[in-house]
């Protein structure tokens, strides 16, 4: 039965040019970016002209992708050198295309970018996922990649923040911490060499998730997706008295965002009467702790709810028209989102951002 590949829709050309300013220096380093580009796709195009690829049926604007699918070759020029998805017949040292994507070129190292992807964990990577499984001495984690995650009970904080060894009461225990189905947020700590990911949870930053909302979007590939960017877990400001509200963009594809709780406000229900508190360090990362791995969401106001389906509808917008997804788009398209429910004949509490809004939404951000 034959296969047939859909050409993606037209890349959006914005990315360089996003924190683009009125001065011309910025204009010059923009055009020199794009110029860039362009050579760049030049070389491509004449890299597949020179190539053995066989002639495609598509239209003249689906061939500016420079699409390949798995087995077609992509040069038997021996100066390239292949890079991930690509490998290379010993025979007549042809770089093939192991996967359907688009071809990337860097100096002379060639490479093809996935259209679509499972996620590849990389040390220092900061995940969202879900326990699948609860195993003797740890959890199996689903992070959206190829194998599931492990994360040792040695990889987390107890209940007190003691740093102890962990005993035989603590495995009897370890269903109190994580259960199945709970989400949480961690860092990928190492890799194994089969590409299983190991992580950790050894801070108050990360930990089990509650108050939110869950979002699993792309994180690999071409187009829109979770991006690598300056910070992945921000507070923000709802509009509307939507309070605060807590962002964790996943490396994975996998978002989570929430009710912005206060942890300085235990600590403050525990000072004197001379406002110092009345606890020791260790009391205090104890009084933290023992709400870390509660299940019991808080109370969340209606006008908090309402902003995070907003923030939730912006997200999605995104990555359905090709946008990055990162925290510089996230907070433009959220105020965006927020002047276009005003002018629309719901108000405030028009949240959709689905379909011709959504489209609408994006245009908006990258000035078509």
């Amino acid at each position: 039965m034959p296969i047939t590949i859909i050409a993606p829709k037209p890349a959006r050309h914005h990315f360089h040019d996003s924190h683009q300013t009125a001065g011309s220096d910025d204009e010059s380093d923009t055009s020199s970016q794009q110029g860039a580009s362009l050579d760049q796709e030049g070389d491509i195009q004449m890299l597949i002209s020179q190539s053995s690829r066989p002639k495609h049926s598509h239209s003249q604007s689906s061939q500016n992708y420079n699409i390949v699918t798995p087995g077609e070759v992509i040069t038997s020029d021996p100066q390239w050198m292949r890079g991930h998805g690509t490998y290379m017949t010993p025979q007549t040292h042809n770089i093939i295309s192991s996967v359907a994507g688009t071809i990337s070129r860097t100096n002379k190292l060639l490479s093809v970018r996935p259209l679509r992807a499972r996620y590849t964990p990389e040390v220092g990577d900061l995940v969202v996922g879900r326990i699948v499984e609860v195993q003797a001495k740890r959890w199996r984690v689903d992070v959206g990649g190829t194998q599931l995650a492990g994360l040792p009970l040695s990889a987390i904080n107890l209940p007190g923040g003691i740093l102890r060894k962990r005993t035989e009461t603590d495995e009897l225990q370890i269903r109190t911490f994580f259960a199945e189905g709970d989400l949480l947020v961690a860092e990928v700590q190492s890799l194994f060499g089969d590409g299983g990911a190991s992580l950790h949870t050894r801070s108050l930053k990360y930990g089990k998730l509650r108050n939110g909302v869950f979002v699993a979007v792309s994180g690999m590939g071409g187009g829109g997706g979770v991006v690598r960017s300056r910070r992945q877990v921000w507070t923000m400001e709802g509009a509307n008295n939507g309070g605060l509200i807590d962002i964790v963009l996943g490396v994975n594809g996998y978002v989570w965002i929430s009710k912005h709780v206060e942890t300085a406000a235990v600590v403050e229900d525990n000072k004197d009467n001379n406002n110092k508190p009345s606890v020791g360090i260790t009391n205090m990362e104890e009084v933290v702790s023992a709400t870390m791995y509660s299940s019991q969401n808080d109370k969340i106001e209606v006008d908090t709810m309402r902003e995070i389906a907003r923030l939730r509808g912006v997200i999605t917008a995104l990555v359905e028209n090709g946008l990055r997804v990162d925290e510089d788009m996230v907070v433009k398209g959220y105020h965006e989102a927020v002047e276009m429910a005003l002018a629309s004949e719901g108000g405030p509490d028009d949240v959709y951002l689905g379909g011709e809004r959504g489209e609408q939404l994006a245009n908006a951000l990258t000035g078509v």
